[in-house]
């Protein structure tokens, strides 16, 4: 057993190191599997921010996810057909900066993330889980009926979209600004976790009544937690996008939403590190898997149900040696 801050640090290292090594071994398709895992880990995070701090199981997180995907396709869709964004009387020439992009993505998601939660987190269980779920829907059929960004065929984007200094359209590069996004938001992640925010937020998701007698409302506590998951997750989106080069309304479908609650529950909820695990272990398992098989979710869905049984705390908690909730 080891501590689980080592084991933090050797998952972000062992990402590292592989792209690394890709790199002086002139493997790009290797860099781009492990930025797709960065990617992913990156929603799952955001993901895991509702989940395992506030205890929200959400089906609906494709919403965000799409939405940032979305944002980044329609404003370089604009920058390449030379033809302005017209919201009313404003006039958008798009834009193919990443800053830029990123920035319209949170607020996206988190204007989204802020609707949402203030319907759905009114109810609990059940039904917060099927009221996502609606959203999820909702959104997906709205794309596949927006045909003025592609319809159901999608949105595919011929530019790569820049950033100051770097370029982009190299692999590793891209990587870099991708696991650079990743580990700002495990940093802000772990630090929000033992915030006081986070600590009460813990409590609401635990004993809510406890809570309301100190004089904190355990439905706002949830509501920032759910709109800052959202934000992440629409961040997440848009660098998914920006990988591809391709945007559609799968983004928003409620597979993607069960996949983001899988890589929790396989990395292991509420740990910091545990949905970067789960992302990789599924990217690998897809990627070995997939070319075998079509039905390579067997397997992944072997090794689910073995966590579920035998190891509550995902393979993070097999892994290290603290127990959930210790300091």
């Amino acid at each position: 057993m080891i501590a689980e801050r080592w084991l933090n640090l050797a998952v972000l290292a062992g990402l590292l190191g592989v792209a690394v090594w890709a790199r002086i071994a002139d493997q790009p398709f290797t860099i781009t599997l492990t930025t797709r895992a960065v990617i992913l880990a990156l929603a799952a995070v955001g993901l895991n921010i509702a989940l395992g701090l506030g205890g929200l199981v959400s089906l609906g997180h494709a919403v965000f996810f799409g939405l940032g995907g979305y944002a980044m396709g329609i404003l370089a869709f604009h920058v390449q057909t030379y033809t302005p964004l017209e919201i009313g009387p404003i006039s958008i020439a798009g834009s193919t900066s990443m800053p830029v992009i990123w920035l319209t993505a949170i607020a996206l998601s988190s204007l989204a993330a802020l609707g949402i939660g203030l319907l759905s987190l009114r109810t609990s269980g059940a039904y917060f889980i099927m009221i996502t779920l609606a959203f999820g829907q909702m959104f997906y059929y709205f794309a596949i009926s927006w045909n003025r960004y592609g319809g159901e065929d999608g949105l595919s984007i011929y530019v790569r979209n820049g950033f100051p200094g770097l370029n982009t359209l190299i692999p590793f590069q891209f990587f870099g600004i991708c696991f650079a996004l990743l580990c700002l938001v495990l940093l802000i992640g772990d630090r929000l976790a033992r915030s006081p925010f986070g600590l009460a937020l813990n409590a609401a998701r635990q004993v809510p009544v406890r809570v309301e007698t100190v004089g904190l409302s355990p439905f706002r506590l949830k509501l920032v937690a759910f709109v800052i998951s959202g934000a992440v997750t629409g961040l997440a989106g848009a660098l998914f996008a920006d990988l591809n080069r391709f945007v559609s309304p799968t983004m928003f479908s409620w597979q993607l939403s069960g996949e983001l609650i899988v890589l929790v529950i396989l990395g292991g909820v509420g740990r910091l590190i545990g949905p970067v695990v789960g992302a990789v272990l599924f990217v690998a398992l897809e990627h070995l898997l997939g070319g075998l098989t079509d039905h390579w979710h067997v397997f992944l869905g072997l090794i689910l149900l073995v966590i579920v049984l035998f190891a509550r705390g995902g393979i993070v908690g097999l892994l290290s040696r603290r127990r959930l909730g210790d300091g």
